[in-house]
């Protein structure tokens, strides 16, 4: 298997407008990313193929569209205002900062999920952990720091005015759990799921787009029978793997986690990550599938003071239902399936070739078209034009065939298309393979058809 420098991943990624660096002209902003033209219609391509495939082809399952501002109790609830947060030192030689868990963990290997400040303390002296960057042993003492970014509503700024930019999806669709019941009358079991941004406060984020401050969520929020959701944790954990596969990820570099029991959050029944090999480390979470039990839907009992129950209809049995939530952040899809298609070839002329094989249902371009000389624009164009309504392919007419057969294959366009003089004879076209290079004679007439089997998802 062949592994890449992250450095030369990204660099490619920002010279063919995949990702920006965000607010580039004043400088940046840190850990700020925009996505450019290619990676904006890949991002968009993974949130069309995810809501497809697991709401509207799936009968038990539909989608929402919630608020990213939450009246302030719904973090209350959730326990977010007083538990969401991450224990962070500073090394006081050079200032540099550190989440105090991910310290201790790089150092020794040793997990410091759930530990207290104290006991991080604790640990950070017995091991003797040094600054990675400056090699010192001095480090201020571990103290909590919130996750959510927080806000004003209306006209002051005081406590009445506080709100805070959502941390993950979730919520929004537990405190609409009567409202989806009522108007969607769906019968446990059942699935609400969504795509939005969430926002956390991260001490330190990093790796590119892997661990950011602002990013998108694909949720899905699957209810079930107690005693049933084990079941269901398992189908959608089989779900979500397949989903990996199938957007053309190779097996080799995936990999399903269970949790053990010292690491399953406190509402948690069982949690499985999928994982990713990333070139920046062993192993990185893409995805969880997390049994939530009924935790959330209790809490949002006690502190709405509004009944979250369901009734059977069959049994007329009342329960709060259990939730399994397969969640997954778009960004690290959209990393691990770039990373995972980046590649380089030499040919036989010695030439080296970069190409990205994305599988064509979420390559940004599906095709280019290319008139063989200047003279056949007007021909070629007409193809174009035909296409553009229900795929989008773009149109290259610069530089020799050999180097927009290049330009193509650097940013992932699965089949270029050429229009040559045969084409006026015979009504055909030249379609290219970018993977296997190999070219085959397409009709004018059969093009639509011969795209649209190529590119099934």
């Amino acid at each position: 298997m062949k592994r890449y420098a992250f450095d030369e991943i990204v660099s490619h990624l920002k010279n063919t407008g995949y990702v920006y660096q965000g607010s580039e002209i004043y400088g940046g902003l840190s850990n700020s990313w925009d996505f450019g033209i290619l990676g904006s219609y890949l991002k968009k391509n993974i949130k069309d193929l995810w809501w497809r495939e697991f709401i509207e082809k799936n009968p038990n399952n539909v989608g929402i569209d919630s608020a990213i501002l939450m009246n302030p109790k719904t973090w209350e609830a959730t326990g977010h205002l007083k538990g969401f947060s991450d224990s962070m030192v500073d090394c006081k030689e050079c200032k540099s900062r550190y989440r105090a868990d991910q310290l201790i963990e790089e150092a020794t290997g040793i997990s410091a999920d759930g530990k207290t400040p104290e006991e991080m303390d604790e640990m950070i002296e017995n091991h003797n952990i040094v600054c990675p960057k400056c090699g010192k042993h001095n480090f201020t003492n571990a103290r909590p720091f919130n996750l959510m970014f927080k806000t004003y509503i209306g006209t002051l700024e005081d406590a009445k005015s506080v709100v805070y930019l959502r941390p993950e999806t979730c919520q929004g669709i537990f405190v609409n759990f009567n409202n989806v019941l009522r108007t969607s009358r769906k019968k446990i079991p059942f699935g609400i799921g969504q795509i939005g941004k969430s926002f956390r406060n991260e001490i330190t984020p990093g790796n590119f787009i892997f661990r950011v401050r602002e990013f998108e969520q694909m949720e899905l929020e699957f209810f079930c029978e107690p005693g049933e959701d084990l079941k269901w944790f398992e189908y959608w954990v089989d779900a979500c793997y397949n989903f990996i596969k199938r957007m053309g990820v190779k097996e080799e570099n995936l990999r399903v986690r269970a949790h053990d029991q010292k690491e399953l959050s406190f509402y948690s029944k069982a949690t499985s990550d999928i994982e990713y090999a990333f070139p920046f480390t062993d192993w990185g979470e893409v995805w969880g599938i997390a049994d939530r039990t009924d935790y959330d839907l209790k809490r949002h009992s006690e502190y709405s003071k509004v009944n979250l129950n369901y009734r059977d209809p069959n049994t007329n049995e009342v329960y709060t239902p259990y939730c399994v939530e397969p969640s997954v952040g778009v960004e690290r899809l959209f990393l691990m399936i770039v990373c995972d298609a980046y590649d380089k070839e030499t040919l036989e002329n010695g030439e080296e070739r970069v190409v990205m094989h994305l599988h064509p249902a979420v390559a940004p371009v599906k095709a280019c078209i290319c008139p063989l000389v200047k003279k056949l624009t007007p021909n070629a164009r007409e193809i174009f034009d035909d296409l553009i309504n229900e795929f989008h392919v773009e149109f290259d007419e610069a530089g020799t065939v050999g180097k927009r057969y290049r330009r193509n294959d650097a940013i992932g366009t699965p089949y270029c298309i050429t229009y040559d003089f045969d084409s006026l004879e015979d009504n055909a076209v030249t379609v290219r393979d970018r993977d296997t290079m190999v070219q085959e004679r397409v009709k004018i007439a059969d093009l639509k058809d011969y795209l649209k089997k190529k590119i099934e998802f």
